[in-house]
């Protein structure tokens, strides 16, 4: 079983990405961490990524496609996988085709995490941090007893610069701009399924349990 989960930032892919690898035993693959890992270790591809990374360049399409054919071939995903932030872009899904066709493997599903901008901009700016023992708040849904101060050990809270409002209008809108065309580029292959990823977490996952084990297609 072969997975694309697409969703904005904020939508809860990460969650529900650790449900899927529990429950169906297959891996979770980021791109994000792939390339960290390549720099990490030094491999030929992460050495061509940190130069461009350091110059404040973008890690063009070709370096990205060499790690994810690269992932693709070890054995573990020889059961499945789940690809988490990839493709980004038309291009990325058309070369992705093609690696995988040449190892005789295919897209089984692409779940679509849908939850609407203001809701997403009421989630990711109400996050606060403490910078000296790292406890997570939440504005609404996980509020400190004291505003603004952390209940563990006093200090006060801090946004993320990507958590504040406008940054976080800047990165849906790329978000929209890029998925748009992706969404349709799979619904027309009829692998996109859409959940409301506004829905409480435990009926996301009996949700997603629902397509992956083929007892329903698609959800509203």
């Amino acid at each position: 079983m072969n997975l694309i989960l697409l969703g904005p930032p904020g939508a809860g892919k990460g969650t529900q990405a650790k449900f899927i690898v529990t429950t169906f035993h297959i891996p979770q693959i980021s791109t994000g961490d792939m390339l960290r890992a390549a720099v990490k270790e030094q491999t030929p591809l992460g050495m061509v990524a940190q130069k461009i990374m350091e110059s404040g360049g973008l890690v063009p399409d070709e370096v990205v496609l060499g790690l994810v054919r690269e992932r693709l071939s070890l054995p573990d995903c020889n059961s499945g996988f789940i690809l988490d932030g990839f493709p980004r872009t038309l291009p990325q899904a058309n070369e992705l085709a093609v690696i995988l066709s040449a190892s005789g493997k295919k897209i089984n599903h692409v779940v679509s995490l849908d939850v609407n901008n203001t809701d997403i901009i009421q989630r990711i700016s109400g996050r606060r941090t403490c910078p000296s023992c790292g406890k997570g708040y939440h504005l609404l849904n996980d509020p400190p007893r004291i505003s603004d101060v952390c209940d563990s050990c006093g200090t006060k809270l801090v946004q993320r610069e990507d958590d504040q409002e406008e940054t976080v209008k800047n990165r849906l809108a790329v978000y929209d701009l890029q998925t748009s065309p992706l969404k349709a580029y799979y619904d027309e292959a009829g692998l996109l399924r859409h959940i409301d990823g506004s829905a409480p977490i435990q009926v996301i996952q009996a949700r997603i349990r629902d397509i992956l084990e083929g007892q329903s297609g698609d959800n509203p």
